[in-house]
């Protein structure tokens, strides 16, 4: 039996017409007097923290908060795992959920003040949704989310923000742009919570961040081309290093049905190993170009399949 609750009725109706919960808690206080095995609270960390200073039970307690120190400082004398996947998506609520949402995906397992057993219970119930556990501290778990998370959610603001600030600039906007914006579409509401509790750590990032960019700016200012140079060949390795060898094959595709089903035959027929899909449209309609990752030495049998199935192959 799994109960369910929410601030939000609609938000609770959903999750009980797609079935992600059985029954419906009548207040959060409920749960905590219920008998289960275990607690999971997903809220932003305001509420998450509010939540697990209130929370009476003897059941096994876990979070999933972007931030963790605020929250292990709130948790009160009990059977308490901090924990945060490192997964999501930039929409929200039930309907938003996937089951292969944190396959491979990493997950956080905070040792501060946990128990040995529960530990072991929680990195077993995460193996189970398909994902691997790394344990850390709570400091360590924020100095990093401030870097690889944080950081960038304030940098996709930031250049969406400049980007409308420059006389046409958006109407050249293509793929790159919309990379590196592409969280700027997350929800405010949530981040602006996360931001403000883990700020010492965000500030510190953006310091470190801003420093460097003056170096850059400096060295372009003196024409310093062999330092832009190796500014330009050291992110690219450390980003290549992020993900397995992969071949990108890209294929056109029209502005017209059937195009991604014929793409999906030439899978089947190819039986290449996937590893990763990009489609980035024409911003001006046209259709577009899908980039197909997968394993050396399966680009040309893609290829193949592909232009059998009549699409036109651009690299």
């Amino acid at each position: 039996m799994i109960r369910g609750w929410d601030p939000s009725s609609v938000v609770l109706d959903v999750a009980l017409e797609l079935e992600a919960i059985n029954t419906k808690a009548g207040s959060f206080d409920e749960l905590g007097a219920s008998d289960v095995d275990l607690i999971v609270l997903a809220g932003p960390p305001a509420a998450v923290v509010d939540q697990v200073t209130r929370l009476e039970t003897s059941a096994l307690v876990i979070d999933v908060a972007g931030v963790k120190q605020a929250v292990i400082a709130a948790a009160r004398p009990q059977r308490f795992v901090g924990t945060h996947p490192m997964a999501g998506r930039e929409v929200t609520g039930p309907r938003g959920a996937s089951p292969s949402l944190f396959r491979g995906a990493g997950w956080v397992v905070v040792e501060d003040g946990a128990a040995r057993p529960d530990l072991a219970a929680v990195e077993d119930i995460l193996r189970m949704l398909g994902a691997e556990p790394i344990r850390m501290t709570a400091a360590e778990h924020d100095a990093a989310v401030a870097m690889i998370s944080h950081l960038p959610q304030v940098l996709a603001a930031a250049l969406a923000n400049e980007a409308a600030d420059r006389t046409r600039a958006l109407d050249l906007a293509a793929g790159s742009f919309r990379d590196l914006t592409r969280v700027a579409a997350s929800d405010p509401a949530l981040w602006v919570d996360l931001l403000a509790k883990n700020a010492v750590e965000v500030n510190a990032a953006i310091a470190d961040l801003q420093g460097r960019l003056d170096k850059v700016a400096g060295a372009l200012a003196e024409g310093k081309t062999e330092t832009i140079r190796h500014f330009l060949d050291r992110g690219r390795s450390i980003r290549s290093s992020l993900a397995p060898p992969v071949i990108a094959v890209r294929v056109a595709l029209a502005d017209e049905p059937g195009e991604l089903a014929r793409v999906g035959r030439a899978f089947g027929a190819s039986a290449v190993d996937v590893r990763d899909l990009q489609l980035r449209h024409a911003p001006h309609g046209g259709g577009g170009v899908l980039t197909v990752s997968v394993r050396p030495g399966e680009a040309e049998t893609l290829r193949t399949a592909l232009e059998d199935e009549g699409l036109l192959v651009v690299d």
